[in-house]
């Protein structure tokens, strides 16, 4: 529905966006993912038509948008946007608000949508308030039924949940996921926060350097990232020393690893001997009393029905296990583990 090739973008002749391409499905949430200065509000901004490219295009639904010549307006692309301040009327109700996109429809067609999308958000009993006598939480379901009024070729969401606490980020993002699927719209959502992205999206760029370094599941992002940088940065994990053995397994000082079917051994030029960093994530390594492993704890954050260990071996390897909570061992007791890796995947030392 959605594409982007090869797409520049730049400021006072420092490179924002470089080659970036991608394509987004009918129907799919996808997120631009990354830290501050990635990138990913420019390429928001340049599929809005809010920045101009300086090479490549980008085309929706078969109809180009912008080029190196130009592009449509942003009033003429058929996009609706979610801004991260909410940007409403403080002047006009959340009915108002809600219409504001849709002057060119009949009264009675008008009213329909305007129902239908505020009980959908759940504010009809508050459609005659005004943005300041409304939550934060209640203020970025008005953006969102606005934008979504004119029923949008494409919706786009700047950081909409990071204004909003932490409990109800995650009980809103859920709740726009569940909207955007009924109203069958296709949306491309920008966050710094993975925890977001991994809630909402069917797909995710990972964005570093005005490049999308993978474009994956976020299932795949996690166990199968194909590049050091996006194992750094999605979820949390150690690597440890690796050596390639002669039948492809890897020796380790906690025994011998099988590298799972999408290691690109070959592509690491792997022979016996080369030295290998392994990542193992804190769900790899589980405990056991009977286990192999001994380790010492060195810290310890408790995250409800889990807590994530931070251990030393007896080689001093440093290593993240997660525990149930009712396991509750204390900073500097050892315990005993064992790995149980169902991916494992290693880089060029």
């Amino acid at each position: 529905m959605l594409q982007l090739d090869r797409i520049q973008v730049g400021y006072a002749g420092q490179v924002v966006l470089n080659d970036l391409s991608c394509q987004v499905q009918a129907g799919d949430i996808v997120s631009l993912l990354g830290s501050s200065g990635c990138g990913k509000t420019t390429a928001l901004r340049a599929i809005a038509g809010f920045e101009p490219l300086q090479s490549g295009s980008i085309h929706l639904n078969q109809q180009r948008l912008a080029d190196a010549t130009g592009g449509l307006p942003p009033e003429q692309r058929a996009i609706g946007m979610v801004f991260q301040d909410y940007a409403l009327f403080p002047h006009l109700t959340v009915t108002d608000n809600v219409a504001f996109g849709l002057h060119q429809q009949s009264k009675t067609r008008r009213q329909a949508r305007i129902d239908q999308l505020l009980a959908a958000v759940d504010l009809t009993h508050l459609s005659r308030r005004y943005p300041h006598e409304l939550s934060g939480g209640q203020q970025q379901r008005v953006a969102l039924a606005r934008a979504l009024a004119p029923s949008p070729a494409l919706l786009l969401l700047d950081e909409p949940f990071s204004n909003l606490d932490v409990e109800l980020r995650e009980r809103l993002s859920l709740e726009v996921r569940d909207l955007l699927k009924t109203e069958q719209v296709t949306a491309i959502l920008v966050t710094h926060d993975q925890h977001e992205a991994f809630a909402v999206s069917d797909q995710i760029g990972l964005m570093h350097q005005g490049r999308i370094q993978q474009w994956d599941t976020p299932y795949n992002l996690y166990h199968k990232p194909k590049t050091r940088f996006v194992a750094n940065f999605i979820g949390q994990g150690e690597f440890i020393p690796g050596q390639v053995l002669a039948d492809g397994t890897l020796a380790t000082e906690f025994g011998t690893l099988q590298p799972g079917p999408h290691t690109p051994l070959k592509s690491l030029n792997s022979t016996p001997g080369q030295w290998v960093d392994i990542l193992l994530r804190p769900d790899d390594l589980v405990p056991d009393t009977q286990g192999p492993i001994q380790a010492r704890i060195v810290a310890k954050a408790f995250k409800g029905a889990e807590i994530l260990y931070t251990l030393r071996s007896s080689q001093n390897t440093r290593l993240l296990s997660l525990f149930p909570s009712h396991h509750n061992p204390a900073v500097g007791d050892n315990i005993r583990l064992r790995i149980d890796a169902k991916h494992v995947i290693c880089f060029p030392h």
